[in-house]
């Protein structure tokens, strides 16, 4: 076997899997199945993977890169926060289209393990909210921030996997609660001006782009003003 037909067999075999628990999603799946529908033995699925872990493992990663390259297809509003908006919402969509894929992919809990893969979005939610950070956008520290969100969007979208049923009104009452609370705008908010900040930037097609933006800086210059003031602190 080349190392051409050799690539070529396993990403059918990750292809096969896929399939496989896309069609009973939280379902056990067959290693003869999946070689069966390749066309392969058995030896030839362990040569790739090494075991069935090792496949599951391979599928995940593929998981990833499908949801990965939708994200990357959405581009960035040029704001973090309305940026992780709507990456919440990408985020639970792959969850409800794919709940095959996503329940392995952040359903599967080992104590004390996190898939490789898993880091890379990960990553760039930690890039948001270190811009977020740097544009004075978040009451707390930035890491913090990306973990609040990260939990709170798996959790929402393995509710409504498990209910099998799509629930919107929940998904952005929590989305918006959870910006609340890293922004510091929460409704007893003593910050008029961040929630301002965050009522603009949610609503970016109302003034259009290049306002929001505008508006954007000086508000942000703003809130920085009165920060600096006798007595704001």
């Amino acid at each position: 076997m080349t190392e051409h037909e050799g690539s070529g067999t396993r990403e059918r075999l990750i292809s096969a899997a896929a399939e496989l628990i896309a069609a009973s999603p939280g379902e056990d799946f067959s290693l003869r199945a999946v070689c069966d529908a390749v066309g392969v033995k058995m030896p030839t699925l362990y040569h790739f993977f090494g075991s069935k872990q090792g496949l599951i493992d391979a599928v995940v990663e593929h998981g990833f890169d499908v949801y990965l390259g939708q994200k990357e297809s959405m581009g960035s509003s040029g704001d973090p926060i309305q940026d992780i908006r709507s990456g919440w919402d990408a985020h639970v969509a792959f969850g409800l289209e794919n709940p095959g894929f996503y329940t392995l992919m952040y359903g599967k809990v080992r104590p004390g393990y996190s898939p490789e893969a898993q880091s890379r979005p990960s990553e760039i939610l930690r890039g948001l909210t270190a811009r977020a950070a740097e544009h004075g956008r978040l009451a707390v520290p930035s890491d913090q921030a990306a973990a609040h969100v990260l939990v709170a969007n798996i959790g929402v979208t393995l509710r409504q996997i498990v209910l099998a049923q799509p629930d919107p009104e929940l998904s952005a009452a929590v989305r918006e609660g959870v910006i609340a609370a890293i922004t510091g705008t929460a409704r007893d908010s003593t910050d008029p001006v961040a929630a301002t900040i965050e009522i603009v930037a949610a609503a970016p097609d109302v003034l259009g782009e290049a306002e929001t933006a505008l508006l954007l800086s000086w508000l942000t210059r703003l809130r920085g003003d009165r920060r600096d003031e006798p007595g704001s602190r």
